[in-house]
């Protein structure tokens, strides 16, 4: 009965000398112009920036001005906002925005304006990367062919806090 108790000492205090100091190190304000050189640092290594370079290059070395997409919102916010939807630009300008469901155009296509085309899509990723922080989630896939967001998942939808987008079924249109 004892034999545990002693061997249980005995690794305890073999962990406690073990454990090895850590000095605490000078606490540093950093100068307005360390944060700043310390953001664009961070901004030019960011991987999810440098996907986005990428993709954004390939989508425009395409020279789609004419397609459709279909588009979903799964959120905590009204069933208008979901979709899905039809989207269509044409000569880089949203012409259409049709639900999926009806056929019909959606009563507020303003719920929409943000997703309506392909470069508002490549923007919101960009300002999501550039006003990061700790509570913004950022997960993006793209389409290996043309470069366009398929999937872009901002924030945490398990906390009532985020937004998952999905990009399907573009075609070219003349």
């Amino acid at each position: 009965m004892r034999l545990p108790i002693v061997i249980s000492a005995g690794l305890l205090i073999f962990l406690g000398l073990n454990t090895p100091v850590m000095p605490k190190s000078p606490v540093r304000v950093a100068q307005s112009s360390e944060i700043t050189n310390s953001k664009s640092k961070q901004l030019t290594t960011n991987p999810q920036l440098k996907q986005l370079r990428i993709n954004h290059r390939l989508w425009r070395q395409q020279k789609i001005n004419n397609y459709r997409y279909t588009l979903s919102n799964s959120c905590f916010c009204i069933p208008e906002a979901r979709g899905p939807v039809v989207i269509e630009v044409r000569n880089g300008r949203t012409t259409s925005i049709t639900s999926v469901n009806t056929g019909q155009p959606v009563a507020n296509p303003e719920f929409f304006q943000t997703y309506n085309t392909v470069p508002k899509l490549f923007h919101l990723i960009r300002n999501t990367i550039s006003n990061g922080n700790e509570q913004s989630e950022l997960a993006v896939e793209y389409n290996p062919e043309l470069g366009y967001p398929t999937q872009i998942n901002i924030g945490n939808l398990a906390a009532d806090a985020g937004i998952f987008t999905t990009i399907e079924n573009l075609q070219k249109i003349r």
